[in-house]
């Protein structure tokens, strides 16, 4: 048997060489991976040895040769290929290990030129995956060190593998070239060609000319938003660190479509937080949100709010559930239980509640929300794609237009209002007092209905909006809305601006007596 290894990454390579020549497997190599196992003694014939043509044009030529493809594409069951790769003298080729150029980690580097780019589009290493990947029954073909083992562990057992591990390694080896040259059309189609000649490094487009978005994936799920419908969760080539994804699940059934999507949503909001937070989701929406001096506390709060909608909700910490947080939250129907760690005691409060999905997701470890860059939407045949909605507002930003001037609490139930107010779907009216929402109106037509229906939940919860600062994900673009949610006790406004009719709610704020500040930025959810 003979194995041909070229890597870029050398983890592991040299382990892994060794077993491969301790099972009798002739070793070739390029390059810098040939005098890697051969310093360390291992025999191995060099590609330039092996093609008889040396390695050319910076090493830009070197595996592209009959005597490599040949010895990859032909197949042993075909007679007339076996006389044909012999009467040319080309031996066949069992196993190929191959890691590309490192082009993504080349172009993510900020100073990379075009030039740097280029040279790091690999050539040789993808025709190579390509011909032992389409020749799979023959060829065993490895892309990641994280394959060595398996492979290895085959081969001391069997001393050969299966066609199910070589199939298997032949997808994982076309997924890795599809990944490879969508990152390079990603990275090219989105160079302006003309300004970068003006320039240093190239200047890029936010979005490409040609989109190759790459996605595994992670499961099948039961059915979609119905149970008509087929679905499936996926995620990203490289998952932002935090993200829900990137969750391990530690009891309960198996997440549906829409737990997902709601356990996304609460995931999204809680990480904004910096205090100790809890939030309550219920059909994409938070119904309640609160911070709080530890998990109890702001769950204790949150669920304040609107008891109603927190039955059969998802809910989500950015702080270790204890068991005094995991008690409370467990009197109630809960679908989906999220935080970054749960004590040994919590999780313990849970046994009994054998159908409570509960998922242990690793908050960023440098501090970042580990957000999403690119928001994207399907639409009929095509995408809607945005840069991520991952504005932060502080005080610094904040605009006060009314007459009277908020106190320092009203500032800090503002900014709070606001952060929950972009988690909300238009049409957003969010009451908000002492670290807690007291009323939250969603997607309505009208602005109007929103702060009605905000309105309402708070009375239904028996809880009292004297006093309360209110958000509003957009202008008011009249004074009524203003007026609505005046009169249901708000004493503070916070609102993006930029209505014709800006002044004349302005003026409406200094007629009732209320504290106004403006934004000028909005947070449209759709």
């Amino acid at each position: 048997m003979n194995a041909l290894i070229s890597v870029s990454d050398k983890t592991g390579i040299l382990e892994f060489a060794q077993a491969l020549h301790a099972l009798g497997i002739k070793l070739l190599s390029t390059g810098g991976t040939a005098k890697l196992l051969a310093d360390a003694g291992l025999p191995v014939t060099e590609v330039a040895d092996h093609t008889g043509f040396p390695e050319m044009l910076d090493g830009r030529v070197k595996t592209l040769h009959p005597k490599i493809h040949g010895g990859l594409l032909a197949r042993r069951d075909l007679p007339e290929h076996m006389a044909a790769i012999d009467a040319h003298g080309i031996a066949t080729i069992d196993l190929l290990v191959v890691n590309l150029y490192p082009f993504e980690a080349t172009v993510a580097k900020p100073g990379c030129t075009l030039e740097d780019a280029i040279e790091n589009i690999d050539i040789g290493g993808p025709a190579m995956v390509r011909s032992a990947a389409k020749n799979w029954k023959d060829v065993g073909v490895l892309t990641d060190a994280s394959q060595y083992a398996n492979v290895l562990a085959e081969l001391q057992a069997d001393g050969k593998l299966t066609d199910k591990t070589k199939f298997a390694l032949s997808v994982a080896a076309f997924n890795r070239i599809s990944q490879y040259d969508g990152a390079i059309s990603d990275y090219l189609s989105a160079i302006d060609f003309e300004a970068s000649s003006a320039s240093a490094l190239p200047v890029r487009a936010d979005f490409p000319a040609q989109y190759n978005g790459q996605f595994i994936k992670l499961q099948d799920l039961r059915y979609g938003e119905n149970s008509h419908q087929q679905a499936a969760l996926y995620r990203d080539v490289n998952p932002a660190p935090g993200a829900l994804v990137t969750a391990k699940q530690l009891q309960g059934k198996e997440l549906s479509y829409n737990n997902i999507a709601d356990a996304d949503a609460a995931w999204e909001c809680v990480k904004s937080f910096s205090e100790t937070a809890c939030v309550i989701v219920k059909h994409a929406n938070p119904c309640g949100v609160a911070v709080g001096a530890d998990a109890l506390q702001a769950y204790s709060k949150a669920f304040k709010t609107d008891p109603t909608s927190a039955f059969g909700g998802i809910i989500a910490f950015n702080r270790a559930v204890d068991r005094a947080a995991a008690e409370a939250v467990s009197k109630q129907f809960v679908e989906v239980l999220m935080a970054p760690a749960f004590t040994p005691e919590a999780l313990d409060v849970f046994k009994t509640k054998v159908n409570v999905r509960i998922l242990q997701i690793d908050l960023p470890a440098d501090g970042t929300q580990g957000r999403n860059q690119i928001d994207i939407k399907r639409v009929g045949s095509g995408l809607l794609m945005q840069t991520a909605d991952n504005h932060e507002l502080t005080l610094a930003d904040l605009k006060v237009v009314s007459k009277l001037q908020p106190t320092p609490e009203q500032l800090q139930d503002l900014l709070f209002a606001w952060n929950v107010a972009k988690y909300v779907k238009s049409n957003a009216i969010v009451f908000c007092a002492g670290g807690m929402t007291m009323g939250v109106g969603a997607g309505q037509m009208s602005r109007l209905d929103s702060a009605r229906i905000a309105s309402i939940k708070a009375e239904h919860a028996g809880l009292s909006l004297k006093g309360t600062a209110v958000a509003s994900d957009a202008f008011f673009p009249f004074r009524d809305g203003l007026d609505v949610v005046v009169d249901a006790g708000a004493s503070c406004v916070i609102q993006p601006g930029g209505s014709m009719r800006d002044q004349e709610v302005i003026d409406a704020a200094d007629e009732r007596g209320v504290v106004m500040v403006v934004t000028g930025v909005r947070h449209f959810r759709h």
